[in-house]
């Protein structure tokens, strides 16, 4: 058993690539028990991340599917079908993240699925809410980023649109799908009954934007215009310091007048520009471009010690290679390295957050394509002739690996 507060959930996983496999791991690293179903050609991320030590075997793909087991089908071939059907009888959740309509083309809808298990909770991501006139297009993270407004974030502020160069919109609709599994299957314990949940990306992500952006057009009539003025100012970015950036948040009354005693000028706290949160709101470029001006006289470190001792808000600004080295993350052992029996040593992330309950007692890698085809179609309960038939027919992949056995909870190789 591997512990956690998912302990004795079963989750059979269709997606790939981000918003899917995300959820899923999440679910996984608390406790419930993750079958990753793949084609032969397998998840997509496994080959979308430039170089790997094994091919299949992506540097994001491991990030996103360490805890789970991974089993090939071909759904559209009878057998691959039915062996599905028997994962799902057994199974609490089905996840997937296609268009509607592939679903149903496969025999695999809510009403297909509930057949074999009425108690099932089906939960579907997908672009676009199935009552509008988007409901058939494709989407990637950013399209619905172009589409959902967050990409007019960056033109409001810089005068250009970008995108947010990490996939935010899959992650933000993975995070909620994660929290309507959890209330579904909450629900299931009271009452024992499924459900089908979908969970569009473009409104999710409309919603996530506009609550704080719709702003003055929340109105009715309008009170003025949308978008926050103070998250949209151009000089809402680290500042720079003697020999780098600080990140600085002095929102409060007594932060902000900390602040400008720190940077020399407490007189500030009495000028009607600054002297109240809602006079520093009005005049953000006015207190971004004091921030700007103050700041470069001193070094990072500088600061940093002012303003830990005056209590402000800061934090030094870290590239994505300085982050790795942070020394608070390295008290607290977040980076741990694992060995991959494929890959070799890794650097993974602990779970950031802690359970006073317990948490998943083991740990495994991100699995190769179809590793554990066969054990998974013995555990249905599929003799050894039909497992042999499928594997000859490729209608599965047996792809385990022979010096693999299994793993300590620590992570390293038990052969």
């Amino acid at each position: 058993m591997a512990g956690g507060p998912l302990e004795g959930v079963t989750i059979v996983d269709l997606t790939s690539v981000v918003v899917g496999p995300l959820a899923t791991q999440i679910l996984a690293d608390h406790g419930a028990e993750v079958i990753k179903v793949e084609t032969k050609s397998g998840d997509l991320i496994r080959n979308m991340n430039g170089k790997s030590v094994t091919p299949g075997m992506g540097a994001k793909f491991l990030h996103l599917n360490r805890n789970k087991r991974s089993i090939v089908l071909d759904l559209k071939h009878p057998d691959g079908h039915a062996a599905l059907m028997k994962l799902i009888a057994k199974a609490d959740v089905l996840v997937w993240n296609v268009r509607p309509p592939a679903m149903a083309r496969l025999k695999l809808s809510y009403d297909d699925v509930r057949k074999v298990n009425p108690g099932i909770i089906y939960c579907g991501m997908f672009g676009f809410g199935q009552d509008g006139r988007y409901r058939e297009k494709p989407a990637y993270d950013t399209i619905i980023q172009g589409s959902g407004g967050m990409a007019a974030l960056h033109h409001r502020a810089m005068g250009e649109p970008r995108f947010v160069p990490m996939v935010v919109a899959d992650k933000t609709v993975g995070l909620i799908a994660v929290q309507m599994i959890a209330m579904a299957l909450y629900r299931k314990a009271k009452t024992g009954e499924g459900c089908s949940i979908e969970i569009p990306m473009f409104e999710n992500l409309v919603k996530f934007v506009l609550e704080e952006h719709m702003y003055l057009k929340t109105f009715d009539p309008p009170l003025g215009e949308t978008g926050d003025p103070r998250l949209l100012d151009p000089l809402g970015k680290p500042i720079p310091t003697r020999d780098g950036w600080i990140c600085i948040s002095a929102n409060t009354n007594d932060q902000a007048f900390a602040f400008f005693k720190a940077i020399g000028q407490p007189e500030l706290k009495d000028d009607p520009r600054f002297c109240s949160v809602q006079a520093r709101f009005a005049n953000v470029k006015a207190y971004f471009e004091v921030r700007m001006a103050a700041l470069k006289g001193k070094t990072t470190a500088e600061w940093l010690e002012i303003f830990d001792a005056a209590d402000v808000p800061a934090m030094p600004y870290h590239t994505l290679d300085s982050v790795l080295e942070d020394p608070h993350l390295q008290d607290i052992g977040f980076f741990e390295m694992k060995d991959h029996p494929t890959e070799g040593r890794t650097r993974n992330m602990r779970l950031p957050n802690k359970w006073s309950c317990g948490v998943r007692k083991s740990w495994s890698p991100a699995p190769k394509l179809g590793q554990q085809s066969v054990d998974i179609l013995r555990e249905a309960g599929l003799p050894e002739a039909d497992i042999q038939r499928m594997v000859n027919a490729g209608v599965t992949l047996d792809g385990r690996l022979k010096t693999w056995h299994d793993h300590s909870a620590d992570g390293k190789i038990i052969e």
